[in-house]
């Protein structure tokens, strides 16, 4: 992960944005007290944010991970009339 001094960072802001947004690779901040930040794109934020959610409700990994098992073939079609 490429790291950065706060300096650099707010002289650079737009471009280290537009670096995160491009790569999708975080950056460091780091500063001389030890207490540094991470930077990430918003989209890697949200997508985080949905991992996080979705191991939270139980027995939603292992259906996603027994779904991905199953043959494309025998997938069934989406019927929205589909009483869940």
């Amino acid at each position: 992960m490429i790291a950065i001094s706060v300096t650099k960072a707010r002289d650079n802001i737009y471009q280290i944005l537009a670096d995160v947004n491009n790569s999708s690779q975080p950056i460091t901040i780091t500063n001389n007290r030890g207490k540094n930040g991470v930077l990430i794109s918003e989209e890697d934020w949200n997508a985080i944010q949905e991992t996080l959610y979705l191991n939270a409700i139980p027995g939603m990994m292992e259906s996603i991970i027994e779904a991905g098992k199953e043959p494309i073939e025998e997938c069934s079609v989406y019927d929205p009339n589909e009483e869940w």
